[in-house]
């Protein structure tokens, strides 16, 4: 089921930040098999099969650009296997393929935590600015995307962007008047006891958009800045905890509390809200609001190339990676809400998305949104660093003794 997975591939980035602590430099000088340290073609000398791993859950909405591209383009790329595995996965299982000198991943579809922790291990190409000609498709995406864009660096290319959260998600039979301010969340809380619900920050989107949107909220010193900065932050979190029975360990379970009657109110995102209403996790009945002063932190997908890969599964990448970000195929990121909306380029609108799409989106989306994406203010997430020692002093002040057991 979409949103199960979901949860497993939002894992935690202090995880990975562990492995990558535990893993030395890659071996380069073992990377064999057509390195890419030489001139990369501009067209592969024969179609390659390229292997894709994704640890993102962004095949749900790039798969249909992929398999379009192989199908007109057979001389580039002759067949694609796909594979998945959680986010902490990612690190390990590239510096084995690169210590083997066999790197038989072309191509790897994360979030900022896997770009940002291969990164620091010196994993993937470089592919900006040297092949910025060849991905001039780059220059439309909208001002959040190309934000995105610069936090990933000179690896990674965003290929899908959504603006996230945090939102509140309420059913309207249990809370008529939802809170419109933290300081009226935090009165609900203490008068609703065990009705308030946020999942472990590590192991949820939702949950660490709420972490690291609190601080616009509230107004704090430095939201990009969880140590030093977030005074309002953590003395906020920690009295919304006495009200929080438990913290579950990943966001399909807050939507099955909400759902069930368990909590009347949770935080969640766009994506999170639309799409579990489109698989029936959540009634669709259920409504969302914004917290006084909120601003979105916005989230993306990258498309990234292991060192090791040839020069000529380079070459098909980088022909891919441009077709991808043609409007045509970022309509296709509508999906079922999943990552709503989910174009990273600038133009695409929702009449430009497969019937499939524009069904559940005129069902299930909600008409308050355009108005909420255009108008509020977006800001990037925490770095890979910070977001970990957030994470990190979430769990051993906030709420790691109260997080749910599996």
């Amino acid at each position: 089921m979409r949103i199960t997975q979901r949860t497993t591939l939002l894992a935690s980035s202090a995880v990975l930040a562990g492995l990558v602590a535990a893993c030395g430099a890659p071996n380069t000088s073992a990377q064999g098999g057509g390195s890419g340290n030489g001139e990369v073609p501009t067209k592969p000398s024969k179609a390659v099969t390229l292997n894709i791993l994704d640890v993102a859950g962004n095949l749900q909405l790039t798969q249909g650009m992929i398999d379009d591209f192989v199908k007109q383009h057979p001389d580039v790329i002759s067949r694609v296997t796909y594979s998945k595995a959680p986010a902490p996965d990612l690190v390990g299982k590239i510096k084995a393929q690169q210590g083997a000198g066999r790197v038989d991943i072309g191509l790897v579809l994360t979030g900022t935590d896997g770009l940002s922790a291969g990164s620091e291990q010196g994993l993937w190409q470089e592919v900006l600015p040297k092949y910025k000609d060849r991905l001039s498709n780059m220059s439309t995406y909208q001002e959040p995307a190309a934000k995105m864009q610069e936090l990933g660096g000179n690896n990674g290319v965003v290929v899908t962007y959504y603006p996230s959260g945090p939102l509140l998600e309420y059913m309207p039979d249990k809370v008529p008047n939802p809170p419109k301010s933290a300081e009226e969340l935090l009165a609900y809380a203490k008068a609703n006891p065990g009705k308030v619900e946020y999942a472990r920050p590590a192991n949820s989107g939702p949950g660490r958009t709420f972490l690291m949107g609190l601080p616009y909220i509230l107004g704090d010193k430095d939201p990009k800045d969880p140590i030093h900065g977030w005074d309002k932050t953590w003395a906020y979190l920690a009295e919304l905890g006495k009200y929080i029975n438990t913290y579950q360990t990943g966001t399909t379970a807050t939507m099955k509390d909400l759902a069930n009657g368990t909590v009347n109110i949770l935080a969640t995102t766009t994506g999170w809200d639309i799409n579990p209403r489109v698989l029936g996790t959540v009634p669709e009945s259920a409504k969302i609001s914004t917290l006084k002063g909120f601003h979105f932190v916005t989230d993306a997908h990258y498309a990234v190339i292991p060192k090791g890969a040839s020069a000529d599964q380079q070459a098909a990448v980088l022909q891919l990676v441009q077709f991808m970000l043609t409007k045509e195929q970022q309509a296709k990121a509508y999906d079922d809400g999943y990552f709503y909306p989910g174009p990273a380029v600038d133009g695409v609108d929702i009449s430009m998305a497969p019937k499939k799409s524009q069904d559940a989106i005129a069902k299930f989306g909600r008409p308050e949104y355009d108005a909420l994406i255009k108008d509020t203010p977006k800001e990037v997430p925490l770095d890979n660093k910070s977001m970990v020692a957030a994470f990190d002093k979430w769990d051993r002040e906030i709420g790691g003794s109260k997080v749910k057991k599996q």
